[in-house]
């Protein structure tokens, strides 16, 4: 076929499958760069990752990123739909015409064996042969051209840390799609077919094992050592959240204090301008001015996972977790809770044993969300003084560490508490360790703008919506004539927080905090602009969003402070995570428990907070 004609073909629909850890991300980011979009299956709480690129002879390539999968015999939903989609037996995804199977150098002999699997399908195959940077580190030498025969399928070496590393994989696409490889011999042993593979076609029996992984292992995987190193990265993580973002804050704060200025400066006093200063302006630049801590929090997240430590801190914290009564597979969707509880209650699909799966959902909540760091840090900065402790700890990264110890503590005593007298039926977790390798800034960047991007969104609809809505009730109805009080008392947000005053009191709360809570419900983050809009009623011309934590510190007691966060701790403070937690064990009575015992820890954490620190505080 000519090149003429190359741009007139259909759309290819391929899917890109591999193991967990086989560089399947960084090749479909690579590839597709920012032209993806992410959903969830329909029925299922599995990611739906799909990209769209066109190879350099005009071909249009439709990929659909495939979970991970170690077989096509499949044991939790992400395999479910791995294989489901590779059958054609999906309800609502195509068959793909081809598919681009991912498999690294640097593990051949746990890789191959899925794809022998693949090659089974009677589907056209590519297999894209991943880390062959690494793999030549290490001296491993690959016959391709035999292999390539022997499989009966093209064999691809690409990089997907360098630009220039998928050339290849491109003209191979921009060729005719290749026949479906010649199945296995009926009773083939897949384990003995690798072992022949691997002698044959490669020397990895010659070579002695990774020298460098076995030294950082030794001291990483150390039964000693391993946890103390673990602490010190997460106590160095959320010491630079503190540090390293401060700049980009003010920055960032006088910059929107500049726009404010300006879009508010022709604008005569009235309605219209307090509801762009109170309700919109004040409301989303509070929240706005959090997202450089937001981001270093998800940039370490992401560079541990891409440098390959993640998956040795679940090993070294599956002891921990045995600790609570659960298996280490409760620490992955426990770990992405502390990003949100939503997908962590997702995650916790992939664990079989129901009781542990129910435990593992209902203490997903207590793990610390980037939600609540834009809460957290208003008032540590508030009420916590900016020094250093021992000469080199900042005072303020303590506080913060020692919240989400806090967090990590209460979830691992509740779990016990929930399991106690029952065994877990679960299995061990068993995990590949990746070799270790330096993130791809490429990757760390593109994550980075999607949690920008996914936030400021949050910022622009749900935040500033509520706001506006809390705007509004901050201000009708208006005052009689003849009132002698704030205005905002005589609002239906002063009226509604004077209600709940008598039971929030005893903690330590004032009526605005009660209003904060109430859209704070939709979103934790929500709370920080309602405060700002409410205390902005009565302020000056000065921006509400600069002058807030000033404003607290005038208004509240050290004891009120801590009470609250004390409060963000535990409260499931977000609709959305109780809406999933029904989705997933399809009980209303799991939610209502669920929320009653969080709201009951929230509150006697609070009063035990409040009551302590005013008898050291003096008030």
């Amino acid at each position: 076929m000519s090149d003429a004609h190359l741009p007139q073909r259909s759309t290819l629909r391929a899917a890109l499958v591999g193991n967990p850890n086989s560089g399947k991300t960084s090749l479909f980011n690579q590839l597709t760069g920012s032209h993806q979009k992410v959903a969830n299956y329909a029925g299922v709480t599995v990611e739906r990752k799909e990209g769209r690129f066109t190879t350099p002879q005009g071909r249009e390539v439709r990929l659909l990123d495939l979970p991970g999968a170690y077989s096509l015999s499949s044991t939790s939903p992400d395999e479910d739909v791995t294989r489901d989609v590779c059958l054609g037996r999906h309800a609502t995804e195509q068959r793909p015409e081809l598919i681009i199977c991912v498999v690294s150098a640097s593990n051949l002999r746990l890789h191959l064996r899925f794809l022998l699997e693949i090659k089974q399908l009677g589907l056209p195959v590519i297999v894209a042969l991943s880390m062959m940077d690494e793999a030549k580190k290490r001296g491993l030498q690959i016959d391709i051209t035999g292999l390539q025969a022997e499989l009966g399928m093209p064999v691809v070496p690409v990089i997907s840390l360098r630009k220039d590393g998928v050339a290849r994989l491109l003209q191979v696409l921009d060729m005719e799609v290749p026949t479906p490889p010649p199945p296995l011999e009926d009773g083939t042993d897949l384990h003995v077919k690798v072992r022949t593979l691997l002698k044959t076609y490669t020397n990895e029996e010659t070579l002695g094992t990774d020298v460098l992984v076995d030294r950082l292992d030794r001291w990483l995987l150390h039964p000693v050592w391993g946890p103390a190193i673990l602490l010190v990265v997460l106590f160095v993580m959320f010491q630079t959240v503190f540090a390293w973002a401060q700049p980009l804050m003010d920055g960032l704060d006088s910059g929107i204090g500049l726009l404010g200025q300006i879009i508010l400066k022709p604008l005569p006093d009235g309605i219209l301008r307090s509801l762009l200063a109170d309700g919109v302006i004040a409301g989303a630049g509070t929240v706005v001015v959090f997202l450089p801590q937001i981001l270093l929090l998800f940039l370490w997240i992401l560079a541990l996972e891409e440098s390959g430590y993640l998956p040795r801190a679940a090993f070294l914290l599956d002891r921990v977790m045995a600790t609570a009564g659960l298996s280490g597979r409760s620490f992955i969707p426990l770990l992405s809770s502390f990003a949100c509880a939503i997908p962590g209650i997702m995650a916790a699909r992939t664990i079989q044993n129901p009781r542990d799966r129910l435990v593992t959902i209902l203490i997903a909540p207590l793990m610390t969300c980037s939600a609540r760091l834009p809460v957290y840090t208003l008032l540590i900065a508030a009420f916590v003084p900016h020094r250093t402790v021992l000469g080199v700890l900042g005072l303020q990264g303590l506080v913060l560490f020692a919240l989400y110890a806090v967090a990590i503590i209460s979830g691992v005593v509740a779990a016990r508490i929930m399991t106690r007298g029952v065994k877990s039926e679960e299995h061990p977790l068993l995990l590949e360790l990746p070799p270790y390798r330096l993130p791809n800034p490429r990757s760390l960047a593109l994550g980075l703008w999607q949690r920008a991007t996914m936030f400021l969104s949050r910022v622009g609809t749900i935040i500033v919506t509520l706001n506006v809505l809390l705007w509004a009730l901050s201000s009708f109805p208006l005052p009689p004539a003849n009132a002698t009080g704030a205005a905002i008392d005589y609002s239906l947000a002063g009226r509604i927080g004077h209600l709940m005053l008598p039971i929030f009191a005893p903690i330590g709360f004032n009526w605005q905090i009660c209003v904060s809570l109430i859209p704070g419900l939709a979103a934790r983050e929500v709370a920080v602009s309602a405060l700002a809009t409410v205390y902005a009623l009565g302020a000056s011309e000065d921006s509400a969003a600069e002058k807030l934590m000033p404003l607290l510190s005038a208004h509240w007691s050290m004891a009120t402070a801590f009470s609250l966060l004390a409060w963000y701790v535990y409260a499931p403070q977000c609709i959305s995570t109780l809406a999933v937690m029904r989705r997933e064990t399809r009980s209303m009575k799991v939610v209502l428990g669920a929320a009653a015992y969080l709201f009951g820890l929230a509150y006697a954490a609070s009063l035990l907070t409040y009551h302590i620190t005013r008898a050291f505080t003096g008030g």
